[in-house]
């Protein structure tokens, strides 16, 4: 591997390992409010919000960090009263119980209306229009949860990429060619000082488990978990505490606690996911500092090579791709090869493959702790030399197949399940 690739593979990683406060489509809502209301330059009147079904779906059900409410609204209301687009996905750090209690009344005058974007192809879209007595903006994010697209004050046009190649594509095109057999050299052959930042996913993702098993978020899954290490059926293990860490983690997340996590590829739960199991058996088994940032590279540039061809956004819940990632990483602390560590792609994808997203909310926690169980299970497996084989079901005997597989499932096959989940979610009651 050239010094130019590798340089390009670690700033991939930066640009797609960022913290977030938040479920971070609502957030990503947040940010391009906060980018139209500062293009007005005044108070919203009016904000009219048109979304992807994915962002909408994604939204309808999640915690709004520091708020106590769930959904779209008051996430449209604090961007534009407190929301500041230099914080990216933080974009709502600033939000205070007054600005909450402001945000509430906002909504209660009708100030805001939201409504699915119709005829568009991009999974991951939001317009914003800000309007007041006599002036308005517009702001679009597309392609990726901090991607602005558009921006414009009045009649004049500030940014428009619109018409160009998108920038999601452009990023693919600058973004290096990876495979899963890169990847892992990468991985162990990376100089140790230049991918130490890798650790800052293991302080964050780590600190907010540890925040939630003091209060209770969600359905407190992690919680549960944890109070049951005695227990006869879980026991208190290095597989309940992989449990018990990382669905703590995503049930703070969804029930909106004001507790940053370090996201993969624009989701908290996929680097939530893709961390704290390879933490916890690091730790657990008395691994160096330097085996942890190798094993935790690897699971993140795992999830973040297979993203590249699923998307932003899909009918496939992202914990699929996490916690392959994780397996991966786990596989080789427990002293596999590159043949295990691809063993365990392989006995992943035969698993977990279509397990729907139906939005983020509290039970993400389920599907999570679901993931990473199968994540220690697929290792298992690996480091016992087998495998599913090609004869079965969809895995190829090219591991990186399999992963197109997986991908094109994800992405394509699936896309009237999304419009399916959707129908269901936004009909229930009626």
């Amino acid at each position: 591997m050239t010094e130019s690739e590798r340089r390009q593979i670690i700033e991939l990683i930066k640009k797609e390992v960022i913290p977030a406060i938040g479920c971070t489509e609502p957030i990503a809502v947040a940010l391009c409010v906060a980018k139209a209301a500062e293009t007005l330059g005044a108070k919203p009147e009016k904000i009219e919000v048109l979304l992807s079904a994915n962002i909408l779906k994604n939204a309808m059900g999640v915690g709004i960090p520091g708020t106590g409410m769930v959904g779209l609204p008051i996430a449209v209301a604090l961007g534009a009263l407190i929301g500041k687009s230099d914080y990216q996905l933080e974009v709502l750090r600033d939000c205070t119980p007054e600005a909450v209690e402001q945000g509430k009344q906002f909504i209660a005058e009708k100030r805001i209306c939201i409504s699915l974007k119709e005829d568009i192809t991009e999974k991951l879209y939001i317009e914003v229009i800000c309007k007041t007595e006599d002036k308005t903006a517009k702001a679009i994010i597309a392609g990726g949860h901090t991607t602005f697209i558009y921006i414009a004050k009045n009649e004049q046009t500030l940014l428009d990429k619109q018409q160009t190649v998108s920038e999601e594509e452009e990023e693919e095109e600058a973004s290096p060619e990876l495979n899963l057999r890169k990847v892992y050299d990468f991985a162990l052959t990376a100089p140790l000082d230049e991918i130490r930042f890798i650790l800052d996913t293991a302080r964050l993702n780590k600190a907010a488990a540890e925040q939630a098993f003091k209060g209770n978020y969600g359905h407190s899954l992690g919680k549960m978990l944890r109070g049951t290490y005695e227990h006869k059926v879980m026991g208190n293990s290095v597989f309940s505490h992989i449990l018990s860490y990382t669905s703590a983690a995503c049930d703070a997340r969804m029930a909106g606690a004001m507790i940053p996590v370090m996201s993969n590829s624009g989701s908290g739960n996929q680097g939530i996911s893709a961390t704290l199991p390879v933490v916890v058996f690091a730790e657990e088994n008395g691994k160096s500092e330097e085996e942890l940032i190798r094993a935790l590279m690897l699971s993140h540039l795992t999830v973040i090579y297979i993203k590249q061809s699923l998307g932003r956004l899909s009918a496939l819940c992202g914990c699929v791709v996490a916690a392959t990632g994780s397996s991966c990483g786990i596989t080789w602390l427990m002293g596999g090869n590159y043949n295990q560590v691809a063993f365990a792609v392989q006995n992943m994808i035969a698993n977990l493959t279509g397990m729907i997203c139906d939005g983020a909310k509290p039970s993400c926690a389920l599907k999570v702790t679901t993931g990473v169980s199968t994540a220690v299970l697929s290792a298992m497996m690996a480091m016992e030399d087998r495998c599913v084989t090609s004869v079965e079901g969809i895995i190829d005997e090219d591991v990186d197949q399999s992963i197109r597989n997986l991908t094109r499932i994800g992405s394509q096959a699936m896309n009237e399940t999304d419009k399916m989940v959707l129908d269901i979610m936004t009909h229930k009651g009626c």
